[in-house]
């Protein structure tokens, strides 16, 4: 551990009763007084968060410059950072939910397509649950399992160790299993074999093995997990997402299993399948265009950069 993230971590561990005072506060706060802090919360992170605004407006450009004006792609950003902070809030605030009946009663108020989720479970060679880092993704996790599957995932541990253990808790109070993501595809193909739901998301630009796709008409370096633990696996790949309705309010969409490609020439299956993967993931960014992080750097990998990388550390590109 170096001598910044063990200052890190000393703050982080600090400041974790306060993280337990604003979550208690989350509880207690009534939907129209935390309408009032999403407002203001995402003002204030789209003014003083200098880079992330940078990177949205920078993304925003690149995939709508030609159709959209600069006031407009501005206006889409300022939504942006305010449904992010309003998915923030309402994920705390709804936390301590953990009975099925009020989980879908309260919170998750319609799902639409759980049939293609439930066909593909049956056929017990386990599905990949594909999710995108839209609206609040926490939620999107938990759904499959809140629904009755057996679920597991693989997660990069979050910054802070007691939080990072808060949150494996919650996500275990309903019923999601969860993994740290390094050293763990055995883990994963085992948990597969086994018939259960994973969770993946390949929509964000990671260090991890991948290669190029379409995604908004741009070419993206996209991780190859999802199709690879499917050809491995003979796992099902089913689509899924959340959406952001109101304050507290969301709908989840599952759609048909994505049919796995396989010819031939298994390297080129793999990108592929990770191209359909994607455009799954597209088709649900676009329905709800303000409700995905567009502050990640989602095209900060490019083919000359990796190939740097790869120099580095001698991995294999597609």
């Amino acid at each position: 551990m170096t001598k910044s993230t063990s200052r890190r971590e000393t703050i982080l561990l600090l400041a974790y009763p306060f993280f337990w005072l604003v979550m208690i506060f989350l509880w207690l706060c009534p939907v129209f007084l935390r309408k009032k802090i999403e407002k203001i919360s995402g003002k204030i992170y789209y003014k003083m968060g200098k880079k992330a605004r940078q990177v949205a407006l920078e993304n925003l450009t690149n995939v709508f410059g030609k159709d959209k004006s600069k006031e407009e792609i501005e206006n889409i950003a300022k939504e942006v950072f305010t449904n992010t902070a309003g998915a923030f809030l309402d994920f705390f605030a709804q936390s301590y939910i953990k009975n099925k009946k009020r989980f879908f009663k309260k919170i998750v108020v319609s799902v639409e397509g759980e049939k293609h989720l439930k066909s593909a479970y049956q056929k017990g060679k386990g599905v990949i649950c594909l999710i995108p880092h839209l609206s609040s993704w926490e939620l999107s996790a938990v759904t499959p399992p809140m629904l009755g599957y057996k679920t597991i995932a693989a997660s990069k541990p979050i910054k802070g160790v007691l939080v990072n253990k808060t949150m494996v808790w919650l996500r275990a109070r309903r019923g999601m299993k969860n993994f740290s993501r390094v050293g763990s595809y055995d883990v994963l193909v085992q948990g597969l074999k086994e018939g259960n739901c994973l969770i993946l998301m390949i929509d964000q630009d990671t260090k991890v093995k991948g290669c190029f796709v379409d995604f908004f008409g741009l070419e993206t370096y996209t991780p190859l997990g999802a199709a690879r633990l499917a050809a491995d696996t003979g796992a099902a790949v089913v689509p899924m997402a959340m959406s952001r309705i109101s304050a507290g309010k969301y709908h989840f969409e599952i759609l048909p299993e994505i049919p796995l490609i396989r010819t031939d020439n298994p390297e080129n299956d793999l990108i592929a399948n990770t191209q359909a993967q994607t455009k799954a993931m597209e088709y649900f960014i676009r329905k709800n265009l303000t409700q995905w992080v567009w502050m990640h750097r989602r095209w900060k990998t490019t083919r000359e950069s990796l190939e740097r990388y790869l120099k580095q550390k001698k991995m294999r590109v597609y």
